[in-house]
């Protein structure tokens, strides 16, 4: 009778235990699923913003980028993927009575291009090999360049710095004589030395220190900057 008992109660123990080990097993498999899924929808939370593939578009509508007439002295230079830094652009053109010039590549970015979980995608591939960032664009040439004495350059943050068809606009140009005032669209990643960086790229130009703003930024907090910089728009 004792050997059943004590039969009895090893068969429940082993049972309990089992599931024991079932339930950790579960509660770990979710665990890693949900951190997965972390990791694939949100970059690294470094000092770095990788590319957006998102398609939202700007709430306000902003200014089209027509051919820069030169009333102004003026420009509002940017490259956007998504339409964030599109519409801080077309803000600051508003507020300063800026020209605009869209900065676009020959070959446009494709959302898949946009995806920086992917390595094999275009951007990933060109972050990890630099010779691959020389983006041809369609032109790089400003009519009337001669008559803008303050240029803004816009872009989205890519790894910690300026999105690389940003640096094929600035390459190709002479900012001798001008002020250029950088800026910046990243959902947490800081202006950095994104904008230091194209100045030494260029070499030429009174390079300002520049401004990073949210994704979502608002056209008053835009205005209430471009305010603070005091520039005179002469027309």
């Amino acid at each position: 009778m004792k050997f059943t008992w004590k039969k009895i109660f090893s068969l429940s123990l082993a049972a309990v235990m089992a599931l024991s080990l079932a339930a950790c097993g579960q509660s770990n498999g979710t665990d890693d699923s949900q951190s997965t899924s972390q990791s694939q929808e949100t970059p690294p939370s470094s000092t770095t913003q990788e590319p957006s593939n998102s398609t939202s578009t700007p709430t306000t509508s902003t200014p089209d980028a027509a051919e820069p007439t030169g009333d102004s002295n003026v420009l509002v230079v940017y490259y956007s993927a998504s339409g964030n830094t599109e519409a801080v652009a077309g803000y600051i053109a508003e507020a300063t009575g800026g020209d605009l010039f869209a900065i676009t590549p020959a070959e446009p970015y494709t959302s898949d291009d946009l995806n920086w979980t992917d390595e094999n995608s275009r951007v990933s591939q060109e972050y990890a090999d630099e010779s691959l960032r020389d983006v041809e664009l369609t032109t790089t040439e400003v009519a009337n360049w001669d008559s803008y004495d303050t240029v803004f350059i816009g872009y989205p943050i890519w790894w910690g710095i300026a999105a690389w068809p940003t640096d094929s606009f600035v390459e190709a140009n002479d900012f001798t004589g001008k002020t250029v005032i950088p800026f910046c669209t990243s959902s947490s990643s800081g202006l950095g030395e994104s904008g230091e960086l194209l100045a030494e790229t260029m070499g030429t130009g009174d390079w300002l220190e520049g401004q990073r703003f949210r994704s979502s930024v608002s056209e008053a907090d835009v205005v209430e900057w471009v305010n603070s910089l005091e520039i005179t728009s002469e027309s």
